[in-house]
């Protein structure tokens, strides 16, 4: 965290700036074509909706590479005390022999991604691999492997390039902490005046 946020009460700061995201999404895109330089067919890049939006659209500017891209949505919801995982928008493309990324916002407890990456696998693609901007290796529940890595961060709550608390923030070109997350929840509006200036 580089920058105290003044607006909202110290609700939250700039956890990562624009530049150091831009910085390492263009180191992230280098190694993913890199990895993909002599592949038979372009890979398919798999946005997980919709956190990832803006993670992609920069990482496959960044990848000097052809590259074809698809959305996956996932759904979480608890069962018999157990977290189960489904899929409410599928795949356009046919990945059977090809080689596919899946791109997340971010890893945390691993859930969401081993059942995402079991699901894939059963499709028989060519490779599989995962890239993430953000991983918070510190609530993960169930071990998985993760093959790109933006940031290992701590255990909190951000906003901001692509994230979202219900709904909003989402269009920051800023990564923001969230350091009173019970206010936020009270006051859903609240980061608005200090992330938006031109907002009434």
């Amino acid at each position: 965290m580089t920058e105290v946020a003044t607006a909202g009460g110290g609700a939250y700061e700039i956890f990562i700036g624009r530049e150091r995201l831009a910085e390492r999404v263009g180191a992230l895109g280098e190694e993913l074509g890199e990895r993909f330089a002599n592949a038979p067919e372009p890979p398919i890049l798999i946005a997980v909706l919709k956190g990832s939006t803006m993670f992609l659209a920069d990482l496959i500017r960044a990848m000097p590479a052809d590259v074809a891209v698809d959305f996956m949505a996932i759904s979480s919801y608890s069962s018999n005390e157990a977290t189960q995982v489904r899929i409410v928008k599928d795949l356009e493309h046919d990945i059977t022999g090809r080689d596919v990324v899946i791109v997340e916002d971010i890893v945390d407890t691993g859930l969401t991604l081993t059942y995402l990456k079991r699901s894939l696998v059963e499709r028989g693609p060519r490779s599989l691999c995962t890239v993430t901007l953000l991983d918070k290796s510190a609530r993960r529940i169930v071990p998985v492997e993760v093959e790109h890595i933006g940031f290992d961060i701590p255990d909190v709550f951000v906003v901001g390039y692509g994230m979202d608390f219900q709904g909003r923030y989402r269009n920051t070109p800023d990564l923001y902490a969230v350091k009173d997350l019970a206010r936020l929840a009270n006051d859903p509006l609240l980061l608005v005046p200090g992330l938006f200036a031109s907002a009434h």
